[in-house]
């Protein structure tokens, strides 16, 4: 079995020299968010280039956001949009969330970022009793691992056919591949295995950051 390419220091440091294309304002978050406890959180550059470019692939123009942390991953959508674009970004760390606000604004974004401030599983729903079953185009879930299942199940309703939910931290560094020795694991293992066999959805496991899957409404 071909196994993928050990990405050291050095090398990831060359990928994000030649294949992100950063916004001041990106550049400015990432130094922002480095020496925060919580760093480790935030998606890589390449990351956020690449959500980006899947993005404009698929003419995305409303999209979901669960887990914004400090903002980079919106911003990095928000950019990607056209003018009339939005992103439903849900989390409940106004301390977080507001170490982006300024960066969002530097990038002349923030109107495209329609952040809420409460349980994301409250927002989806209550979008969904809205009647907005199948008027968004792309959902990235990157929050709380217990909830991912139903954070992807509220998705899949709100996104059209053949848009895409984009799931952050599926590999969990390696420890999928494993027994699990916590919930969150277990969670993890649990909905890979699920996706795996949905038939409502085409899906790809990538060795993107922490493990990205991408799963496609048929």
């Amino acid at each position: 079995m071909s196994r993928t390419l050990t990405i050291d220091d050095t090398l990831f440091q060359y990928i994000v020299d030649h294949a992100a294309r950063e916004h001041p304002a990106q550049v400015g978050l990432r130094e922002a968010t480095r020496d925060h406890p919580y760093a480790g959180m935030q998606i890589g550059p390449d990351q956020g280039q690449f959500m980006a470019l899947l993005v404009k692939l698929i003419g995305a123009k409303r999209t979901i956001e669960i887990g914004v942390f400090t903002g980079y991953s919106a911003l990095s959508v928000a950019l990607a949009l056209p003018e009339d674009g939005r992103v439903l970004a849900c989390d409940i760390n106004d301390e977080f969330t507001r170490v982006g606000k300024p960066f969002w604004k530097q990038a002349g974004v923030e109107h495209k970022i329609d952040l809420k401030l409460q349980p994301a599983m409250k927002t989806l729903d209550e979008r969904l009793a809205a009647g907005e079953a199948g008027r968004y185009d792309f959902a990235f879930i990157d929050a709380d691992k217990r909830s991912y299942d139903g954070y992807y199940e509220r998705c899949l309703q709100l996104v059209r056919q053949n848009g895409l939910i984009a799931i952050d931290n599926t590999l969990w560094s390696g420890e999928v591949a494993r027994p699990a020795k916590n919930e969150d694991t277990a969670a993890l293992q649990a909905l890979n295995d699920k996706l795996h066999r949905d038939e409502r959805v085409d899906v790809s496991l990538l060795t993107v950051g922490d493990g990205l899957t991408l799963a496609r409404k048929r």
